[in-house]
This record gives structure tokens, sequence and C-alpha cells, in this order.
């Protein structure tokens, strides 16, 4: 096979341009990605595109997939791999960077609201792979184009994937597996360890560089603050409690909440070993590799708090004292404690704040860890609880294994419903449209994986567009939002992909 010339450019149907490559060379290295031989299309994602104006007819062309697998490059792409640090499970690891990342550089969005980056991810090597082969795996890429688009879909802030290309090329991971690229796309992948790295490399000019191109690019109002790098970090740390705050309301576990794996925009970012809370454990840890449980469920707040706090040391040169840091951190706690509960009530179906409430719900969790009731399924029949007919608990009590326990609880609930004089047909409406029917269980992904590694993509396509619509009922796909079946508890999710 002819090995394609990466740096012939390609006519898209979009405007590139490369934002981050106005910063120092320092913060990056320019590179063409490493070609793949014989990319096809796997996952492709219309909402996304229209983000950025891109039609899945502009994937006709053959030139156009060769630009989103890494073998051409788009007229007016500077493709480049970015710089940053880290914080890993804790212990300050040094230099990181775009291991398998390249930027091929950002367009406008389709609303005018700004810019888009587009990220190739599994796109060969870069200065900064630290001996790995910067390939990602069909596995793993299917899992992050189908989680980043579920939780779009959930509303909650996230990096986005615009398609998957596979290739026959074998990657040895523990078994030997196939290639696949992800493009993926964001306002920005600036993190937490990018303003890191120039700290602990003692280089503060750098570090002024980073921040006065974030606030100029994304947070301009703050510009106008008296101290716009405290403003900064207080704007971020809100960002990320409410951002901690979704995930466990919805029940989600990111597995790696490393401090290069933080956005400064407050989205979600990099999904490897992610879950979704089935069998509630409060300590549950979704990822395999992460023994001490650091990136437990009950702990990513306390992580998200933490993470915030490495951030707040890495500008404390730039906001100018201890104090002033200080200050801009000592929200978060407030900031998520308040979110959490406006999400909790809202789950529950609690349309007033009441005395009693933080109790009632505390109660609630306490019976979940308890009985290791099914999140996703209990919230979602916990709408159809009506208050004067007992009877139609039967579905919600066959979750619980105690049910004098739930008895209990049950009653209390109602008795605060009728205190704020709620209805069940508008409550039931209130709560399935923020207790989702459908969430990426790990069986689910793992299922349409096993078929597209069979070049079968109908099952993806199929989860894909359930998952896009994840508060409708769709009877016809009912068995989707079922118990999982008794193999899927085998199934394990590390940091290899």
């Amino acid at each position: 096979m002819t090995t394609p010339d990466t740096t012939a450019t390609v006519d898209l149907p979009l405007a590139f341009d490369n934002r981050f490559a106005g910063l120092p060379p320092a913060f990056y290295t320019h590179l063409q990605s490493t070609p793949v031989p014989a990319p096809y299309l796997v996952g492709f994602s219309d909402d996304a595109a229209a983000t950025i104006g891109l039609s899945r007819a502009a994937l006709d062309d053959p030139a156009v997939l060769d630009v989103f697998s890494g073998n051409r490059t788009a007229t007016g792409s500077r493709p480049l791999a970015a710089v940053y640090s880290g914080h890993q499970f804790g212990v300050w690891a040094g230099q990181l960077g775009d291991g398998r990342a390249i930027t091929l550089g950002d367009v406008a969005a389709a609303d005018g609201s700004g810019r888009i980056e587009l990220q190739l991810k599994g796109s060969g090597k870069t200065p900064y792979s630290r001996g790995g082969d910067g390939r990602a795996v069909l596995r793993s890429s299917i899992r992050e184009f189908l989680c980043s688009e579920a939780m779009a879909a959930l509303g909650i802030p996230t990096t986005r994937a615009l398609m998957v290309t596979g290739s026959d090329m074998r990657v040895l991971r523990e078994s030997v597996e196939t290639a696949a690229v992800v493009t993926r796309a964001a306002p920005s992948f600036i993190r937490f360890g990018s303003f890191e790295h120039w700290y602990y490399n003692q280089r503060h000019d750098e570090l002024k560089v980073l921040a006065d191109t974030v606030l100029a690019q994304f947070f301009p109002q703050l510009l106008q603050q008296s101290n716009p790098y405290q403003a900064l970090l207080t704007e971020v740390t809100r960002r990320t409690a409410h951002l901690m705050a979704q995930w466990q309301a919805v029940g989600f576990m990111h597995g790696v909440m490393n401090t290069d794996n933080m956005s400064i925009l407050g989205l979600t970012l990099d999904y490897g070993p992610f879950g979704f809370m089935e069998a509630f454990d409060s300590r549950h840890i979704c990822n395999h590799t992460d023994q001490q449980g650091r990136y437990s469920y009950a702990m990513q707040p306390r992580i998200g708090q933490w993470n915030c706090f490495a951030l707040g040391q890495a500008l404390l040169p730039l906001i100018g004292s201890v104090e002033a840091t200080e200050a801009a951190l000592a929200g978060f706690e407030a900031i998520y404690d308040q979110r959490h509960a406006e999400l909790m009530r809202a789950k529950l179906g609690l349309a007033t704040v009441q005395a009693g409430d933080d109790a009632l719900i505390d109660a609630l969790f306490a019976i979940l860890q308890a009985n290791h009731v099914d999140f996703t399924l209990f919230f979602r029949r916990l709408g159809q609880l009506q208050l004067n007919n007992i009877g139609a608990d039967a579905p919600l009590r066959d979750l619980v294994i105690d049910r004098p326990a739930f008895d209990a609880w049950a009653g209390q609930y109602r008795q605060r419903l009728r205190a704020e004089g709620s209805q069940d047909p508008a409550r039931a409406l209130a709560m399935n449209a923020v207790n989702p029917k459908y969430v990426l269980r790990n069986y689910l992904a793992q299922t349409a994986i096993e078929r597209a590694a069979e070049k079968d993509f109908s099952e993806l396509a199929r989860l894909q567009a359930i998952l896009r619509r994840p508060f409708d009922e769709q009877p016809e796909h009912q068995r989707y939002a079922e118990l999982p079946p008794d193999w899927a508890a085998g199934l394990e999710v590390s940091c290899s992909s």
C-alpha cells in the first residue's frame, strides 16, 4: 500500500484556523499525523457535526475521511500536539502532553458563538507519547464516542465526538486489537495541567501568556475585574463544582480525575475507564487501575475540589497572594452543595425547598447503599409513584430487598409531596425530564464494540440513537433500559486503551 502524503492538503467545507498555534512555540510541537491504512467510517454524530456546519454527505469524498483519519491535512490546518503536565492519582507526574492527540485547528461554530477546536485522538506518536505508540483502539474509541455524545444529550458539559474512523491496523494492548481515530471537538482542550506545567517549571512568563489567552478568548468579562486571575480561578472553581454535582446526580463516574484530565472550561474531558452507576455503592470504583479508590463515586466532589486547589497553586504567582487564591477557592463546597441539592430535589420531584429535605435524601441514599439498588432504574421508576395508590409502587419496590425500609421511606416521601401540594401527572412529567431512562451502561457499549469489531456498526448506530433521547420512553427499545445481564458483572475497564 502507498503511504498517504499527510502534507497534501484537502479543501473541506470548513474554514480552518489554529488559535493555539498563535501561542509561543514552547506550548506545542507542530507535526503531522501518522497515517493508518485503509480507514473506514465507524460512527458519525450528526448532532456534533451540526455544531460546525459539517454534513455526513461530506464524507462521501474519501479525501475528507482521510483528513479525519490523519491521512491528509485540511487546508488552513496547522496540526500540533500541546504540552502540559499534571498530578496523576495525586502524585506530581511532571511533563505529559498530547501523547496521542493532534489538534487540527479550529473552525467557526455554526451558531456564531465562537470557535471549535477539532482534535484527532489516536493519530500516532507525538513528542509527548512517553514511549507509547500514539494509537487508540476501536474499543476505547467507541466508548469515548458514545459517552461524550450521551453526556451532551443528558445536558452535562462535555467535549463532543464528531466521528470514529477505524482501520485493520493491529495495535497491541492486553491483546491485539484494531486501531481507530476519534475526532473530538471542544471550544478548547486546555487543562488544569496546562497551567501546572509552567508553574512547576518556574516559567511565569509563559504562565501569564496562557492565562491571558484563556481570559481573552473565553472569559473576556473577567478582564474588567480588579484581579482577573483571581476571577478566573473563581469561575473555574464554580464550573468544576457544578460539573461534579451533575456527575453525581446522574451517577456518572469519570475514573481518571487527574489534573491533566480537568478542563479549564468545566467540560467533561478524556473519556477512559468511565462508568454509570448501576447497583448503587458510593465506594464503587469504575477504573480497575485505581486500586486505592481515589476516584470512586463518593470521592469525585472532593477530588474536583482538590484539583481546583492544584490549579490555584499554579495560578498563585499571577493572583499575587495566598489569601486571594484561597478566597477564589473558598466557594467550592457551598456551590457544590447548593447545586447538588437542587439536582436531587429535581430528581425527587420536589418543587420547593423545605426543612427536612436533606434528611429525606440522605435516608434514600442509605437505602440505595444498603440494598445496592440500580441507580438509573430507581430514579426513573420513582416518577411513577402515586400519592394515593401504594399498589403502584410495585415496580419500584421490586428493586429493593429491604421492602419495609423502602415502605417507611416512601411514606415520608409521600408526606413531603403532599406538603407542597404535588400532583402526580405534573410531577411525573418533571421527573422524567431529569431522570434518564437510558444511560451508557458498560454492557451496552461492550455489545456494540464486539459487533463493530466484526464491522457490523448497526448496534453502535442504534445505541447512539437511543442515547440521543435519554429521557424519552422509547418503548421499542425497552430492553436497553433494563437491569444488566449477569455476564455484565465481569466487565472491567482500566486506563489501557
